[in-house]
């Protein structure tokens, strides 16, 4: 029996210098009895040479061989070209792009994202790209923040004077919270932290943060260990109320996202003006459906009038190219291994983490949720 080729792409998004399998993946891979090719360069921009690649195991070609020979595509992001009948796995986002994968189903290609991972089994950690990322941009925003922030973050005394801690309240304590409010603690500031959740207050405390409790807005504790989404009335009202903690703080961090759906708005323009000047938002949730701070922009920096500077994050785990792609390869391959039986690609959607994660089959939108999304629009 023939062993399934398993390509790796070079990732052709703006920005993005992740790679989906690194050489310390490629033995595990191996094992199962698969043949790894990897496009030439696909590793670069993270730091990963061809070299290590096939001392690791894997063979090296162009961009040609992989995508007419390999079986199973590995990236990050939807890859430019997957041939018929072929299989992908990666970030492919699919309750934001419905019609694609449902034109990927209709050329019967295989759409596996781990997007749709059901992060609440104990068994699917190790699969759990969505927690190593957001892990990962939760620590980098804050080094932009400390960065763009131009006082110190720790308490100084010195003999030219004493410099106070900067105050920083970070709004969602989901995995990028915690890792925000943790890595602000050890660079010295004082953190503060809201989240809809009530259950997050001992997280943050444990972390060395105090919880900001809203009188507003009720529990929004929602599936899959996600902050549910909040009516319009409730993110007006929980606005409002945040904002007055907002203006005492030299630095915020927002991540509240809600999968699928546009991020709560959490800062208003209004609330941006009341601002001191030299203070610095960082919005991790900032994207093309918009974000959690009204003017930010995707990838993008501004200065208000005020002097405020609000830091739309976009791909953060990308500029920690070499940590990030490590993480990822370990959650890519644990996924790949549980989905091979007997040297094959096995699609079985009575099990609970492939009805999750594989988006599209048989020439069919497989996953409830993406479906779901396609029967409701026009």
């Amino acid at each position: 029996m023939a062993a399934v080729h398993v390509g790796v792409v070079k990732e052709t998004a703006a920005g993005e210098r992740r790679v989906a399998l690194t050489p310390d993946a490629v033995p595990r891979v191996g094992a199962a009895g698969v043949e790894v090719l990897v496009e030439s360069g696909a590793g670069a921009s993270a730091w990963f040479p061809d070299e290590d690649y096939a001392q690791a195991g894997a063979t090296v070609v162009d961009a040609d061989t992989v995508y007419s020979r390999a079986d199973v595509l590995l990236c990050v992001n939807q890859p430019p070209r997957v041939r018929d009948g072929q299989a992908v796995i990666g970030l492919l986002a699919p309750l934001l792009n419905p019609t694609g994968m449902a034109e990927l189903a209709t050329r019967n290609i295989t759409a596996i994202s781990l997007d749709g991972l059901p992060r609440t089994l104990t068994r699917a950690q190790g699969m759990d790209a969505l927690t190593s990322q957001t892990n990962i941009a939760g620590y980098k925003a804050v080094l932009l923040a400390a960065d763009t922030f131009e006082r110190f973050f720790p308490l100084l005394i010195t003999a030219a004077g004493t410099s106070k801690p900067a105050a920083v309240l970070v709004l969602g304590a989901g995995v990028a919270g915690l890792q925000a409010i943790g890595t602000a603690r050890r660079l010295g500031a004082v953190v503060s932290a809201y989240d809809v959740r009530p259950q997050s207050k001992g997280e943050v405390e444990s972390l060395g943060g105090r919880f900001v409790e809203l009188k507003s807005v009720e529990a929004g504790a929602g599936e899959g260990g996600y902050a549910r989404a909040l009516s319009p009335d409730e993110q007006a009202a929980q606005a409002a109320e945040l904002a007055e903690h907002i203006a005492r703080h030299d630095v915020v961090i927002t991540t509240a996202q809600v999968p699928g759906r546009r991020p709560p708005l959490m800062v208003t323009a209004d609330t941006v003006k009341s601002m001191r000047a030299g203070s610095v938002i960082v919005d991790m949730a900032a994207s093309d459906l918009g974000g959690n701070v009204e003017i930010s922009q995707p990838g993008a920096t501004i200065v208000t009038n005020n002097g405020v500077t609000v830091i739309g994050a976009g791909n953060l785990p990308a500029q920690m190219p070499t940590s990030a792609s490590n993480a990822y390869a370990r959650n890519i391959s644990a996924l790949l291994l549980h989905l091979l039986a007997d040297g094959e690609l096995h699609i079985d959607l009575d099990d609970e983490i492939q009805r999750g994660v594989v988006i599209t089959h048989g020439g069919s939108v497989v996953q409830p949720a993406t479906a779901k999304l396609l029967e409701a629009s026009p």
